[in-house]
């Protein structure tokens, strides 16, 4: 082997011979002497490269390679030592790695800080995530008979138009058929009203309840935990049993057992028994007591009146199934309900609309709480996918952070692996070094985060509208942090340990390790991922805020300010209306009153059989129906398209009817009577019901009124004058707009405690019922917008320490430049742009990403925004101001630095 001449001037820098053939070499040569051959072997390789240049070189190192290689290749065995070698897993090997891990922390307080806290607050959004997460999955297993029970409903299709339809609500024959002819399927099938408010009193003390009218077997159904009174506690016709905290709330810490009250001054109960309250996350929670079908049935004569009619469905109908049936095979038995059980007249109809019975279990009440086609769609579960993957990613997010820091600072430890593979280290002793560290920070996060989540939880709780409690006791939790731990521990250890355990010494104590841009890649493509998800989550937070203020500004036909709306629950309002109204307008604080059937913001009524002009034999006949007084129009502040409002100067108002826009289009009659201003609007046209023996007179068109979900189409509707009150359930008054809320609330209760002594006063504002109706899409949206803050603060701590670490790294380069002239400007736009490039990038791969789900989002609405493109551009240029923002100050604190500190150890 032909050596060069040390007298010869030194190359400036180490060519590095091709890659090829070293790897040849590493795997043929003996391991005994390679280090000493490969070292030599590379001084030689840059002497030629020097002299002779590239080729030549090459050519040479090759040949040499060739010529140290033995005729017959085979490593040798490696001497054993004579000593038993401690395992990298001994427990003294672990508190050493634990004792270097502490040292490598303390050394670097910063670096160490962005890695605990990015980590604890990745963790701490996880665990919320996690328990918002299981709290919907376990919604009603409380139930013992969780997965038998079930809603019974239906679903018909539209013949002229092919639209199916579904619906929960049933008819009483309907239950009464299920328990002749289908008992065999089920254990409990239990008919009820829907639950509604109640006003509940006792001598001079009333409150309001939320309650349900239902048959008895309820109390098997739901396996409720009775804490006073028998399971048969609900047979007696004028029984009722409350929860826990109703029974505390009306009779404090008296026994409530044989006491009597009254539900709303008219159905007298007498308490027999006292249940557990349900839980937070059960459709049933908000129920505080349950009183009899049979009371409800015979204090209503309107539900007397329809116990055989199978064209008034304004019930419920809840079944458990037998042992030995299944939901497959109960609903198989159903497929032909209506065509065996309805009466003769009404078959033919029953035929031509598809109706279908079926089972609606209680396992999908919650997540699949939308309808397609009358059947049951993902609902609350999209949204639990949704957090789902934000949280996960969130986690991720901070786990790129300590992939990417402990990469970056890889130059640093170079010369500490190599000197502990000179030593003896074996590649595993190092891995499990570097996994122990990744270990520690993992635990010291999840302590933060445990602290994190305590101190937000309320906080948590309040925006979710959610009970949710740390689980401390619970082992299951335990164990799965515990697993949780150890896979975080090496998700984000796994990378920066065999990286860096994989530094050759030779070259590292050498100084030949060069990184280069192949280096930073892998770090670049997590820091896209990163933002990728940011944009991502920016995007859709403004989506859903788009959509909300989209519906909230909605026209809704009428004037929400100043609209007050009280129940009349209690008998004795009735015959007063009149009067009372008088005394209301008497006060100078309420300029107008009305009563309604429903309130403004819902419909309680549909009814079918109608028949017009012209109608199409395959055309749907049901509208919403509202009952109303003459000044429920002026009240509300209605827009007349066409048409008159009801008036007293018109005996023949009591057989008219005005209509909405969406009635109108959907009659599609045109002026025949060719009525003045009516325009194409069917103003004098008559609508018959009740198989023709009833009919009323289009008097009037109004604009269409919002009175249901903001995000769906105006339903058709007909609002009838109710000049005896009869189907008054409601008390609406619009307040001077010049008076106090406050005093007007004060002037009509003093007005209603005069003439309905009896009556609990309760009232709502229409404007604050409106905006309930929005309080889901709200909540997520202000979730979203709390995860997406903290992803987007994650990776801003992330860049920080990419940025703190290539300042760092460049320290001379930006010295000689300063020397050189470059301004602060130059300097902070050399380490800024890559930066910001990654972000582009990560913006090109978030929109059409953000778009798909997106948009799939929308469509669940009838009623919904565009996908503007200003949405993605700001969510474009808030990426690239955040990172600007994260990097300038270390950026501009490199600029600033003084060349001379930054060169003087050249």
């Amino acid at each position: 082997m032909t050596r060069p001449d040390h007298n010869a001037q030194a190359p400036r820098h180490q060519a590095i011979p091709p890659r090829w053939v070293r790897w040849l070499l590493t795997r043929l040569h003996p391991a005994d002497t390679l280090e000493e051959v490969e070292g030599d072997l590379a001084e030689l390789y840059t002497y030629w490269h020097e002299r002779a240049g590239q080729s030549q070189a090459t050519l040479r190192y090759v040949l040499n390679v060739v010529s140290v290689l033995p005729p017959f290749v085979r490593r040798r065995k490696q001497p054993q030592p004579d000593y038993e070698p401690i395992s990298s897993l001994h427990p003294a090997m672990l508190r050493n790695y634990l004792k270097i891990a502490f040292r490598n922390l303390k050394m670097s307080p910063a670096y160490s800080a962005i890695n605990i806290g990015g980590l604890a607050i990745g963790m701490a959004v996880a665990m919320l995530i996690g328990l918002w997460v299981y709290d919907e999955l376990s919604f009603n297993t409380h139930f013992a008979n969780y997965g038998r029970i079930a809603e019974v409903r239906h679903y018909a299709t539209e013949p002229a138009t092919g639209i199916t339809r579904g619906t929960e609500a049933s008819q009483i024959p309907l239950g009464t058929a299920l328990k002749t002819r289908y008992g065999q399927h089920f254990r409990h099938i239990l008919l009820g009203f829907w639950d509604g408010d109640y006003t509940l009193s006792v001598t001079e003390k009333k409150l309001t309840g939320r309650g349900k009218f239902i048959e008895g077997g309820v109390i098997d159904m739901l396996s409720l935990k009775m804490l006073k009174g028998t399971r048969t506690a609900l047979n007696a016709p004028h029984s009722i049993i409350l929860s826990r905290s109703m029974a505390r709330a009306i009779f404090g810490d008296e026994d409530p057992i044989a006491k009597t009250l009254a539900i709303d001054n008219r159905m007298n109960v007498t308490v027999t028994g006292v249940y557990e309250d349900l839980p937070p996350n059960t459709n049933f929670s908000h129920i505080e007591f349950f009183a009899p079908w049979a009371l409800w049935v015979s204090s209503n004569d309107w539900v007397k009146n329809v116990e055989n009619d199978w064209g008034n469905s304004s019930f419920s109908v809840l079944v458990q199934l037998a042992d030995h049936t299944t939901f497959e095979s109960a609903n198989a038995a159903l497929a032909d309900f209506y065509r065996k059980n309805l009466p003769k007249d009404l078959v033919q109809d029953a035929t031509d609309y598809k109706i279908v019975l079926f089972l609606y279990p209680m396992q999908q009440w919650h997540l699949y709480s939308e309808f397609k086609d009358g059947l049951p769609a993902p609902g609350r579960l999209t949204f639990v996918w949704l957090f789902g993957i934000v949280g996960g990613f969130v986690l991720l997010l901070a786990c790129i952070n300590f992939m990417n820091l402990s990469t970056a600072r890889s130059e640093k430890r170079a010369k500490e692996v190599g000197v502990r593979k000179a030593v003896g280290s074996r590649r595993s002793q190092l891995v499990n070094q570097f996994l122990s560290e990744s270990f520690l920070v993992v635990c010291l996060a999840f302590a933060g985060s445990l602290l994190l989540v305590a101190l937000s939880l309320s906080l948590f709780n309040e925006l979710a509208d959610k009970t949710l409690t740390f689980p401390w006791s619970n082992p299951y939790f335990w164990s799965i942090s515990v697993v949780f731990l150890g896979t975080t521990a090496l998700l984000a250890g796994l990378y920066p340990a065999f990286y860096l355990s994989s530094f050759q010494p030779v070259k590292v104590l050498k100084g030949s390790v060069r990184l280069g841009r192949m280096a930073a890649l892998p770090r670049q493509v997590l820091v896209v991922v990163q933002f990728t998800v940011s944009v991502v989550l920016i995007i859709g937070v403004v989506v859903v805020y788009k959509q909300i203020q989209y519906a909230q500004n909605r026209p809704v036909g009428y004037d929400r300010e100043g609209l007050l709306s009280i129940p009349m629950n209690d008998p004795h309002y009735k015959g007063q209306e009149e009067a009372i109204q008088r005394e209301l307008l008497n006060t100078g604080l309420v300029v107008r009153v009305a009563y309604s059937s429903s309130p403004l913001t819902s419909v309680w009524n549909n009814m079918g059989g109608f028949n017009w002009r012209n109608k199409d034999p395959k055309a749907e006949s049901d509208f919403s129906i509202t009952q109303i007084s003459h000044d429920f129009g002026a009240m509300a502040g209605w827009t007349f398209l066409a048409g008159r409002d009801f008036s007293k100067a018109f005996a023949t108002d009591s057989s008219a009817v005005i209509i909405n826009e969406t009635a109108a289009n959907y009659l599609n009659l045109k002026n025949r009577n060719r009525v003045a201003g009516a325009g194409g609007l069917p103003i004098g046209e008559y609508v018959t019901f009740d198989e023709g023996k009833k009919k009323r007179q289009i008097i009037g068109v109004i604009k269409d009124m919002v009175m249901r979900s903001p995000y769906e189409p105006v339903k058709r509707g007909m609002y009838f004058l109710d000049a005896t009150y009869a189907g008054a359930a409601r008390l609406n008054l619009r307040l001077d707009p010049k008076a106090s809320p406050q005093e007007a609330l004060a002037k009509i209760e003093a007005v209603l405690k005069k003439m309905v002594p009896s009556a609990l006063f309760q009232y709502a504002f229409v404007d604050q019922d409106f905006a309930a109706k929005f309080s889901a899409e709200q909540r997520i949206g202000k979730l979203a917008a709390v995860f997406t803050v903290l992803a987007i603060l994650i990776s801003c701590l992330g860049l920080f320490g990419l940025a703190s670490f290539m300042a760092e790294q460049r320290t001379k380069e930006i010295g000689v430049r300063k020397v050189l002239g470059a301004t602060v400007l130059n300097l902070w736009s050399l380490l800024a742009k890559d930066f910001v490039m990654l972000v582009l990038i990560a913006f090109f791969v978030a929109a059409p990403i953000a778009w798909y789900f997106l948009d799939g989002w929308l469509q669940q609405y009838a009623y919904r925004t565009q996908l503007s493109w200003w949405v993605f551009a700001l969510a474009g240029v808030g990426a690239v101001l955040i990172t600007l923002l994260t990097v300038s100050f270390q950026a501009i604190k490199a600029a600033l630095l003084n060349p001379v500190k930054s060169l003087r150890s050249e």
